[in-house]
């Protein structure tokens, strides 16, 4: 073989990238260029026809995007940025999908080898910064490495438990060439998420739940995660066992199930959270006792005995002492109790749930939907008309706030992975970049952002990415002219003293219409069924403001340090 041979037949560190990310089946990419990831930007001008490149406004909405594409498929999101502030940015991101376990690829280009450590222009120690937010990162300095790391983040990514990974790439490394070929990625030492769950904890639960007079399911995002939704069901309708979900776990269950009794958490329904504390048998899968869930551990389900099945093992007795810990993939684990279990009848147990729903609903739903005098709008009726609407089938991407409780708790979710949200790390300016990503994800899905005046001014310039791309999102400003949330808690906790929080607003149709899309606002409640007709019905991107009370409160709640049974209805 002579010279000229030799040369032709390899190929640019970026090339092996490139061809990298399309072996592990990547199709989208969310990204924003730079001086030491320009290297990429240029081969992958050639790769058009093979990887949709998504240009975004700011990296963090790189870092969104991709969640969001994450959620609706399954598949690990990719991020594509330069080095320094590139980086940086996308760092809010990386630590959200590692709270809520959603897998991420983010790619960053570093300064060349002989400058790294010389705090060479647009340097950071990306490694050391992002160590604490990912499941793995590793920062490749030769061409010939790429294609076995790419292949190991994306089994990092997508197995156990997922999360993030980042990969910082230097600048000599993407432009070197090298023999290319694709990695298959075969495992890592000391790196083997249990799947399979242990039989004998498998009948532990089996009989408690069968001895049980009050067991009660609670199911996280790994439900979604692991496809386990139908497995769910199968159990939860053999045991006549009440069913309720974390926030991240919505829409495993679809709404009206007979037995599904709601949300669980500080802005959770009524039913699920007092009877947290008559609950005999506990059976938890694929959610972590988060505070918000939990209230004030002391007095959690105090007369439960709990079984808890989690892939991660750090999870089990982690915040709640565990009678039985299970450590397996939520749908081999439930697999495996649907064939254990015996059939049971728990007619008052169940309602019970239903009595406490008639009471939250006297109390709170009935004046949320009512008709006011000022025909003024309250949160819940826009949310509810929106359910009733698209017959619950939307995908709803919820920004962080008080509208991101009413989107959860007001919209009747009929099919899995159609809630997406910011959960652990409660990330404003999370909804519009990830409905981007969902959009992507899910093209034939109605996705529909649900969006706070505070959040949305997080992240607004994403409107100009969903303009380029033609991207046929529909996006709901609740507009209360606050920071609502925590106004909320000024009122009730602080004597009313509004620090802060009082929003002087753009105008925010003007600021649409400056990116070239469709939006109109409305502000009492005559005007709202044909504006949201017009919104849904609409093959472009729209965006609708509508005005809501201002200083309405999101209700159940339960009080930081309060135990679950004392949550408030007013």
């Amino acid at each position: 073989m002579d010279k000229t041979t030799q040369k032709t037949s390899k190929i640019t560190g970026s090339q092996a990238l490139l061809e990298s990310l399309i072996q592990e089946g990547v199709d989208t990419i969310f990204g924003y260029p730079g001086g030491a990831i320009m290297p990429v930007y240029d081969a992958l001008y050639d790769y058009k026809d093979k990887l949709e490149h998504i240009l975004v406004r700011h990296e963090q909405g790189a870092a969104h995007a991709a969640e969001g594409y994450a959620h609706v498929t399954g598949k690990p999101g990719v991020a594509l940025v330069t080095s320094g502030p590139g980086a940086t940015n996308l760092i809010t991101g990386i630590a959200d999908a590692m709270l809520d376990s959603v897998p991420l690829v983010c790619i960053s280009g570093q300064v060349a080898l002989s400058l790294l450590g010389t705090d060479a222009f647009q340097e950071v120690d990306v490694i050391g910064i992002t160590t604490p937010i990912t499941k793995w990162n590793y920062q490749i300095t030769k061409a010939s490495e790429i294609p076995e790391v790419i292949a190991k983040a994306f089994y990092i990514a997508s197995t156990g438990r997922p999360g993030p990974v980042v990969i910082d790439i230097t600048k000599n490394a993407q432009m070197e060439l090298t023999d290319y070929k694709p990695a298959k990625f075969k495992g890592i030492v000391g790196y083997n998420p249990t799947v399979k769950p242990n039989m004998k904890q498998i009948k532990l639960a089996a009989d408690l739940l069968n001895k049980a007079k009050k067991p009660y399911m609670l199911i996280g995002h790994g439900i979604l995660i692991s496809h386990a939704e139908k497995e769910v069901l199968k159990l939860a309708e053999k045991l006549d066992m009440p069913v309720a979900s974390t926030l991240l776990g919505l829409s495993a269950v679809p709404t009206a199930h007979r037995l599904y009794a709601g949300m669980l958490g500080m802005h959770g329904n009524y039913a699920p959270n007092v009877l947290t504390q008559e609950a005999d048998v506990i059976l938890a899968v694929g959610m972590r006792f988060d505070d918000r869930v939990t209230g004030r551990l002391s007095d959690y389900a105090r007369g439960a005995k709990v079984i808890h099945i989690d892939i991660d093992p750090a999870e089990l007795n982690k915040n709640v002492k565990t009678e039985v810990p299970i450590v397996a993939n939520a749908k081999d684990a439930l697999e495996e109790l649907v064939k254990t279990v015996s059939k049971q009848t728990h007619t008052s147990w169940i309602k019970k749930f239903r009595g406490l729903d008639a009471i939250e609903e006297e109390k709170i739903k009935k004046k949320e939907l009512q008709s006011r005098k000022d025909k003024s709008l309250h949160m819940a009726q826009v949310v509810d008309m929106l359910s009733k609407k698209t017959k619950g089938e939307a995908v709803v991407v919820a920004d962080v706030g008080q509208h991101q409780m009413v989107a959860a708790r007001n919209y009747a979710y009929k099919n899995a992975h159609s809630y997406i949200t910011s959960g652990g790390l409660g990330t404003m300016g999370f909804a519009l970049p990830a409905a981007v990503g969902a959009k992507k994800g899910a093209p034939k899905k109605q996705v529909v952002a649900i969006i706070g005046d505070g959040s949305f001014q997080m992240n607004i310039q994403e409107l100009a990415t969903i303009a380029q791309e033609n991207l046929p999102v529909k996006i709901i400003i609740l507009n209360n002219n606050f920071l609502g949330m925590v106004r909320q808690w000024q009122e009730l906790f602080y004597d009313n003293r509004y620090s802060f929080t009082n929003l002087k607003n753009p105008d925010f149709v003007a600021v649409a219409k400056g990116f070239f899309l469709n939006a109109e606002k409305i502000t009492t409640e005559d005007d709202l069924p044909a504006a949201m007709e017009r919104m849904l019905q609409s093959e472009k991107p729209y965006l609708l403001e509508v005005v809501v009370n201002k200083e309405t409160n999101v209700f159940p709640m339960v009080p930081t340090g309060a135990a679950v049974h004392e949550i408030r209805l007013e």
